[in-house]
């Protein structure tokens, strides 16, 4: 049996993972006895509801086996393990992101849209961000037609092949970095069942003593002008919208130049 300890994309056997995402029969382990009961697709439907419903860590063969009701060892004949698998899932829900056409509008409302859909996908499906990785992606169909797809909105921009594949980059690990702040955010509220606002007014008395302004001048008046306005430490949408900006502002410079 394989490991179940893979946390991220591209760590199967390469050759048997492309037959599996790519639909070659060949991928397929032989077996004795009688024909399957299950699909592969749907083996992958039962890792993607367990994923989002309880973790990754709930993402077991065992566990899979059970959903879709074969056996423990039977599971094996669809995917060869979790490696597979993670690359399998992380496709699939790459090939159901909607893609429709770019029309003519400035790069810059394209490249928002490109960062709102995936992080939409990264809210729904708060663990990609532990294993979706931008360094091997499961090269599928999902991961190509997303890729295909992300690339276009970067027509007519006058960039290089180099420098669109670095700026796509670039633009993604702000949303994945991003995406993983707000879940850790997200994990505090729930862990210790307190709103921010609730955790700022319990700890208030400690605060106020810890905070002073004749020590700590600038973290005194920036943090209670942030903190009034946000309602927080941190803001979500705040944090997005001023990061999105600046991603955006940096790649201007790039294509638009000074």
């Amino acid at each position: 049996m394989a490991p179940e300890s893979t946390t991220a994309t591209g760590s199967g056997e390469p050759s048997r993972t492309l037959a599996l995402l790519w639909g070659d029969p060949s991928a397929a382990p032989r077996r004795k006895g009688p024909g399957r009961s299950v699909t592969v697709e749907q083996v992958v439907d039962a890792a993607i509801a367990l994923a989002d419903d309880q973790g990754l860590g709930a993402v077991t063969m065992r566990a899979v086996a059970e959903r879709v009701g074969v056996s423990a060892m039977s599971v094996y004949t669809y995917v060869p393990g979790k490696a597979e698998l993670l690359d399998l899932m992380v496709d699939a829900l790459y090939l159901r992101m909607e893609r429709p056409a770019w029309r003519r509008s400035l790069w810059r409302t394209r490249l928002t849209k490109v960062a709102e859909a995936n992080r939409q996908l990264l809210t729904e499906h708060p663990w990609l961000t532990e294993v979706a990785a931008l360094s091997r992606p499961p090269l599928g169909p999902g991961v190509m037609a997303k890729y295909e797809h992300e690339l276009a909105a970067f027509d007519d921009t006058g960039l290089s092949d180099l420098d669109i594949d670095a700026a796509l980059t670039y633009l993604l690990g702000f949303v994945q970095s991003h995406a993983r702040s707000a879940h850790d955010a997200a994990r505090a509220t729930t862990d210790t069942a307190m709103s921010d606002a609730q955790w700022w007014e319990a700890n208030q008395p400690i605060l106020a003593r810890a905070f002073d302004p004749e020590a700590y001048p600038r973290s005194v008046r920036v943090g209670s002008a942030s903190g009034e306005a946000q309602g927080s430490a941190w803001s979500d949408e705040r944090a997005w919208r001023f990061g999105l900006a600046r991603t955006l502002d940096g790649l201007a410079a790039l294509i638009d130049g000074d």
